[in-house]
């Protein structure tokens, strides 16, 4: 793994080391062609000739990119670091030192190898140009020539170690950010994948749709729901032309039904705007001349799917139903028997007792059904909450002020609750009536509470101080036919859950041991 980053980052920069070694080529080519034109070497012609041609031949055999294979990327640049600053200075004091303006070159060469050196080696190069130039200065200052100022040629030095610094830095930075992207490109190459896998295996079919009409991209499941192999590159239309009002007809969020392609297949399509200016997405739709997508859902497997569960349910429903109304109904008929050959006056009356008493809950069991049935009827209100519970009780407490002293009723004056009015009646009827059944009998061992929360939130508890619930019984509490009373259907709590999700509230039980807590939540307003 070392050795295949680092062959990465040979590779990487390779790219900018040949930009170097041309500029080195076109700088050796204009000092042997044209160097003594320029005003150089006046001091010794002879030696910035063969200083010339000694650092065109350098760059030439440096220069190729089988060099770099064979010695390292970094020998090569040290030795093209080094053999410039010696042929440079070379070259100044042949040109009559500091003032033939050789430093600035030298600050070229030091950025350019800052920019593909690793390390502290741009920082040995500058001190490598720092003595090269202070040695020449001193050489020319000891024999008497005219030497530089030497302040001058110390603020060069300083730029020596500023510009190899600077240019190692910006190389750093410039790594970063290429490495970054890279990061970054594998990243969205990956994310891209798993979007690609994403839309190929959707159950929906994704069709993007240009402007001019025709399909650019489209999954599978697009095609397999018109009934085509292939969508890609046809015109909607022609497929089928009621695709011309799909974009304006099926805009909204629910979208609409429509039987499309050969297939006839009954499909769900919503259409969306692939573009969007700015002021587009203020107001919520598309962009005018851009892409549109389809999502196209089958509605019938959808429909099947629904009329399978129902039927399960229906099963199930009728099962338990069958069974539940199996034993009133025995006990029905047997003392219906018993009582054509009983004769006496007070067996008949218990025989006649039994009777009701089951055919009542026959009947309790079937008005419960029928009202499950009508879950999905309802006309929400903002119910006021005190009164309306107050009213409820009342009913409850018709034998006298004694069996009223057993609900104590804390709501406010204020409080409403966004419920259908039958639904709700029902939902407390049930709720309050187990908690009288189950209740102390002392008085306010039955407790109707409601409190307003934030974001118009209604919670309603109903408490009562009675033995509560056996543990092994709460995971059943809320299942069809289920009961501890054996008077009961066992109905009671499940269709009570069921009219307040139809409401858009919930029902759920608490933890008050020994008592029940049950909780009902919803909104404020419709």
């Amino acid at each position: 793994m070392r050795v295949a980053a680092e062959e990465r980052r040979d590779l990487a920069r390779r790219g900018p080391l040949r930009y170097l070694n041309l500029f080195r080529l076109i700088l050796a080519g204009l000092f042997v062609v044209a160097g003594l034109e320029l005003n150089l070497g006046t001091d010794a012609p002879q030696v910035f000739k063969a200083a010339a041609f000694a650092y065109l031949a350098a760059v030439l055999a440096f220069g190729f990119p089988d060099a770099a294979r064979r010695f390292g990327v970094d020998r090569i640049i040290t030795m093209q670091a080094v053999i410039d600053i010696c042929v440079l200075t070379a070259m100044m004091w042949a040109s009559g030192g500091y003032r033939s303006g050789m430093p600035v070159l030298m600050m070229v060469v030091l950025a350019g190898v800052g920019l593909v050196a690793e390390g502290r080696m741009v920082l040995f190069y500058a001190a490598l140009a720092t003595v090269a130039v202070l040695t020449e200065n001193v050489w020319r200052f000891v024999a008497g020539e005219r030497a530089a100022d030497f302040l001058q040629v110390a603020f060069v030095c300083t730029a020596f170690f500023g510009i190899a610094i600077t240019a190692r830095f910006l190389a750093l930075r410039a790594k970063a950010n290429e490495s970054l992207a890279v990061q970054r490109g594998e990243a969205l190459v990956k994310q891209q994948a798993v979007n690609e896998r994403i839309i190929h295996d959707m159950q929906d079919g994704v069709l993007v749709v240009a402007a001019d009409g025709v399909v650019s991209q489209a999954n599978p499941r697009a095609a397999e729901l018109l009934g085509l192999s292939s969508v890609d590159g046809l015109r909607l239309t022609d497929v089928d032309e009621n695709f011309a009002d799909v974009p304006n007809c099926c805009s909204g969020p629910e979208g609409s039904l429509r039987r499309l392609g050969p297939a006839g297949k009954l499909l769900r399509c919503r259409a969306v705007g692939a573009q969007k200016d700015e002021q587009e997405r203020a107001d919520g739709q598309g962009a005018a001349g851009g892409e549109t997508v389809i999502y196209l859902t089958d509605f019938e497997e959808i429909q099947t799917h629904i009329q399978q569960l129902k039927l399960a349910a229906l099963g199930r429903l009728t099962a338990s139903m069958a069974h539940e109304i199996r034993n009133p109904l025995s006990a029905v008929t047997q003392a219906a028997e018993l009582l054509t050959e009983e004769k006496r006056g007070d067996v008949q009356v218990r025989l006649v007792r039994i009777i009701n008493d089951n055919a009542r809950r026959i009947e309790h069991m079937i008005r419960d059904v029928l009202a499950l049935g009508r879950r999905d009827e309802t006309l929400p209100e903002a119910l006021p909450l005190a009164s309306f519970a107050c009213g409820l009780i009342d009913e409850f407490a018709l034998r006298g002020g004694a069996e009223r002293a057993i609900f104590a009723i804390d709501i406010p004056d204020d409080a409403t609750f966004a419920v259908d009015r039958a639904h709700m009646h029902q939902i407390l009827d049930n709720l309050i009536r187990n908690a009288r059944r189950y209740c102390s009998g002392g008085p306010g061992s039955v407790h109707v509470y409601a409190r307003v929360e934030a974001g118009g939130r209604v919670v309603v508890h109903i408490v009562d101080d009675g033995p509560g619930i056996a543990a092994a019984d709460l995971p059943r509490m809320f299942e069809p036919f289920f009961t501890t009373h054996p008077k009961g259907t066992g109905l009671g709590l499940y269709i009570s859950r069921e009219l307040a999700e139809a409401n858009g509230a919930t029902l759920e039980l608490r933890d008050n041991a020994p008592g029940a807590h049950f909780v009902l939540t919803g909104r404020s307003q419709p």
